[in-house]
């Protein structure tokens, strides 16, 4: 459980991975925060938490002030790299393409988007956090010693998610995932409330032709020579 923290910690290190959906920065932030032994913030799963809970309350995903005010009564916790919605494990829950798409939909509201902003900085404690999202190093964390932007071709992606759920045994359309990213892309991108962008201090990371081993070690060499900068000054 996260214990609250100030919003303002700069002698507690941050790497800030963003990029678009299916670009593979959730499995590399996770693999890079467990090599470095820091807390890991999987700042998309809030918005599919918000998104599952404003579903269950029928509360239309389209209704800036409703899906706000219904998340600030939310109390979510991460355990064990499971996910809890007050007191129950949802993991499950919101990892399907639905509230994928809901949380792309909840996610353009800014009333939205304040409201998690407290909830996010308390993810920053000692040793460090590393922080996957859309507007991480641009909004959330701007002061982050680490900022990369993970990205991927949409075809490559599409083709990601598309063996991902063959492997889960789900039916699944390629040409169904490509038209859905694509959207997903362009509401992320056009979004007025913190839109996708890549932060003008970030690392380009593109890994249509890397694998996840490689730009993990990508990652790691990144912030080692920022470590090392900033032991030299």
């Amino acid at each position: 459980m996260i214990t609250p923290a100030s919003s303002f910690q700069p002698l507690i290190p941050v790497i800030a991975i963003d990029g678009p959906s299916a670009s593979g920065k959730g499995t590399v932030a996770q693999r890079v925060a467990e090599a470095l032994g820091f807390h890991y913030l999987d700042s998309g799963a809030l918005y599919r938490v918000v998104a599952f809970a404003t579903y269950q309350r029928n509360i239309d995903w389209h209704d800036a002030n409703a899906v706000a005010e219904c998340a600030k009564i939310l109390q979510i916790n991460f355990k064990n790299e499971r996910v809890l919605l007050n007191g129950s494990d949802i993991s499950n829950e919101i990892r399907s393409e639905a509230m994928g798409k809901g949380a792309s939909q909840v996610a353009v509201h800014a009333p939205l988007r304040a409201a998690l902003v407290a909830l996010q900085h308390r993810f920053r404690q000692p040793p460090g956090l590393l922080a996957d999202g859309r507007d991480m190093g641009t909004v959330i964390f701007p002061d982050a010693m680490l900022k990369v932007f993970l990205t991927a071709s949409t075809e490559v992606r599409a083709q990601r998610r598309y063996q991902q759920l063959l492997g889960k045994n789900e039916s699944a359309s390629y040409e169904n995932i490509l038209a859905d990213l694509q959207e997903r892309d362009a509401r992320d991108k056009g979004r007025s409330s913190a839109p996708l962008v890549m932060a003008d201090d970030a690392i380009l990371l593109e890994t249509d032709n890397l694998s996840i081993s490689d730009a993990v070690n990508v990652v790691l060499t990144h912030f080692q020579h920022k470590i090392n900068n900033k032991s030299h000054k």
